[in-house]
């Protein structure tokens, strides 16, 4: 593309992304897209008085391979006059001590890198070589993740840096498809050099590349790239509308009841303030929080959120609760029978079971009698604890079960549960019935299980 160089000067005119008489750090891996933006950048630079430092992080995960990409890039800086910085670190050792994943260590060690370096260098931004192409795997690795609009609107031509707030990241290729900077790098020959680690199916953005986008491609829609990109600038328009919304509705001192904003106005409050307190945001607490009023839900250890009808999320300090070792045997040696636990009453009877799709009723649960045997032990939720909830692929620790549901802490310790004589539970106060216990073709008698508490729990996850 022989005007490449004047399009994406007009872009960063007209996206104001750089100023006349800054100073730029460009990051340049070795790769063709950073070594295309270095020179495209370049060529542009003398017209507007842009001052380039080169920037180049070795993740040390390549050896005489990043060893190599240093080396060209040192080379081409000084053959451009420009002053190159270049910073290495152990993405192993730092991911091994975060307890991440290799792309999440080399993510944050690679932008501290660049922050350092650009407030070294007197730079308030940072040229990133980001593409289309990129835009487009972000979408599906987001997609792949479930975020929301904010996150599948993709990429930002200027967004702060996750290092430093103060300096921006640029990416002025962003509009541009990869054939574009392959066409441009052949032209004008210009060296680069092939990361092997690209090719590894083992990365999931390498998969979405070599894998999920040929397979849309050609099975799916030709012209995905244009059909992704065009549903990406609509999700952030529709983002910042939102945005602007809340921010209106802050400033009208809340004249309009939460409650009746919409649900994306919710959400989007609710998560402006998770975002503030610290706590990390997903879908379920957002809409635990929305849906219910004044119910603390459980956000981490030691505390819980709320949402009062105002729109405001307080945090609440929970005391660590004990795990009570209380327990009380129960033989089902008669017909029917009535028993209390600390403050639960149970209820059972023992029946034929001549009605198979009997409806469901509040607190009552229907086991198939001969499974759960003639001794029961009534408790409380134990270390270790262990259940099948029917439907699900297989038991679970009871801990992981109550953390999924939102089950705040020292609500779990209250709930009671009922074993089998061998260990095994089939009931658990606010959730379903245990797999292995459930009625089927070959039951013969029916336990009804009916319990009643003084005081009130959250209702079954």
């Amino acid at each position: 593309m022989q005007n490449l160089p004047q399009q994406i000067e007009h872009l960063i005119r007209s996206k104001e992304l750089f100023r006349v008489g800054q100073t730029i750090l460009v990051a340049v891996s070795g790769g063709l897209d950073s070594m295309v933006l270095l020179a495209l950048l370049h060529r542009l630079a003398a017209a507007h008085r842009w001052h380039l430092v080169v920037a180049h992080f070795n993740h040390q995960l390549r050896g005489k391979e990043a060893d190599a990409d240093e080396r060209l890039v040192r080379h081409t800086a000084k053959s451009l006059g420009l002053p190159v910085v270049v910073g290495s670190e152990s993405v192993k050792e730092h991911a091994r001590w975060r307890g991440w994943s290799l792309e999440m260590a080399a993510r944050e060690l690679r932008h501290s890198f660049l922050a350092k370096a650009a407030r070294k260098n007197g730079a308030s931004r940072i040229a990133l070589a980001h593409h289309a192409d990129d835009q487009v795997e972000t979408f599906f690795l987001r997609l792949l993740r479930g975020a929301g609009s904010r996150g599948l609107g993709g990429m930002d031509w200027l967004a702060p840096s996750p290092a430093d707030q103060n300096i921006l990241l640029v990416r002025p290729l962003l509009e541009y498809p990869k054939s574009d900077l392959e066409d441009f790098a052949q032209t004008h020959r210009i060296p680069f050099s092939e990361d092997a680690t690209n090719a590894s199916l083992h990365i999931l953005r390498n998969r979405v590349r070599h894998e999920l986008l040929p397979l849309l491609h050609q099975k799916y829609q030709p012209a995905l790239n244009r059909c992704v990109l065009r549903m990406m600038e609509l999700a952030r328009s529709e983002d910042a509308l939102v945005r602007e919304l809340a921010d209106q509705w802050l400033v009208s001192r809340r004249k309009k009841p939460f409650a009746r904003l919409p649900a994306a106005v919710q959400r989007r409050l609710i998560q402006r303030q998770l975002h503030e307190i610290g706590q990390p945001v997903d879908f379920e607490l957002v809409e635990q929080l929305r849906m219910n009023f004044h119910q603390p839900v459980a956000a981490g250890p030691g505390h819980c959120l709320v949402l009062d009808t105002g729109g405001r999320v307080g945090v609440q300090t929970v005391a660590k609760p004990a795990f009570d070792s209380g327990s009380l045997a129960l033989k089902l040696n008669r017909r029917r029978g009535t028993i209390a636990f600390g403050q639960i009453k149970v209820s059972w009877e023992l029946a034929d079971n001549t009605e198979m799709n009997s409806a469901r009723r509040p607190n009552v649960e229907c086991f198939d009698a001969d499974k759960v045997g003639a001794q029961v032990c009534l408790r409380h939720w134990r270390p270790g604890d262990r259940f099948h909830l029917i439907g699900a692929p297989a038991a679970a620790k009871l801990q992981d079960i109550f953390t999924n549901l939102k089950v705040p802490r020292a609500e779990r310790h209250r709930r009671v549960l009922a074993a089998t004589a061998q260990g095994e539970i089939f009931w658990v106060e606010g959730l379903r019935i245990a797999q292995g216990f459930k009625l089927d073709k070959t039951t013969v008698h029916r336990l009804n299980w009916k319990w009643q508490r003084t005081e009130t729990l959250p209702p079954a996850g």
